[in-house]
Parts: C-alpha cells; sequence; structure tokens
C-alpha cells in the first residue's frame, strides 16, 4: 500500500466480494496478504470536487402514524370514497 493513500480512497465492495469468495472461516497468512494486495489495488479514482452533503434528501412528508393493519386502512379508505 502506498503512504500517500489514504483509507477512505479504497471502496469497500471488493473487499467485501474478497471475503465472501474466500469464506468466512479461518484465514491464512497467504490469504490473508493476498486480500490486502487486492484491496490495496482497488483504490477509488480521485474525484476532487467531489463533496457529499449532509442533508436530508426528501422533506418530510406530515402523515400520521399506521396504528392499524394496512387492510384494514384500505377497506376504511374505499369505504370513504365509495360514500
Amino acid at each position: 500500500m502506498n503512504i500517500h493513500n489514504f483509507p477512505r480512497h479504497y471502496t469497500l465492495h471488493p473487499t467485501r466480494k474478497s471475503l465472501i469468495n474466500n469464506g468466512f472461516g479461518v484465514i491464512k497468512r497467504a490469504i490473508h496478504r493476498t486480500m490486502l494486495k487486492v484491496i490495496a489495488h482497488k483504490a477509488v479514482p480521485d474525484r476532487p470536487a467531489r463533496s457529499e452533503p449532509r442533508v436530508r434528501k426528501r422533506r418530510p412528508k406530515i402523515y400520521p402514524l399506521i396504528t392499524k393493519p394496512r387492510h384494514e386502512l384500505r377497506n376504511m379508505k374505499a369505504n370513504c370514497l365509495n360514500h
């Protein structure tokens, strides 16, 4: 691993796939070294202008909580629309 690479530049998906492919049992040293090499080579490309907003994507809707089974609520709604 390069000293200039930071952990945030690595993606976890290839790591997860490597764990799944190698099994969840006891990992031997050779397999462990291989996995570390795979992780080190799966760096995410540099994205200097990328920023992740820390806000909610959508405004919350004001609806009451569901307190009855959905089928009862559907029946109540259908009865209200029919009258």
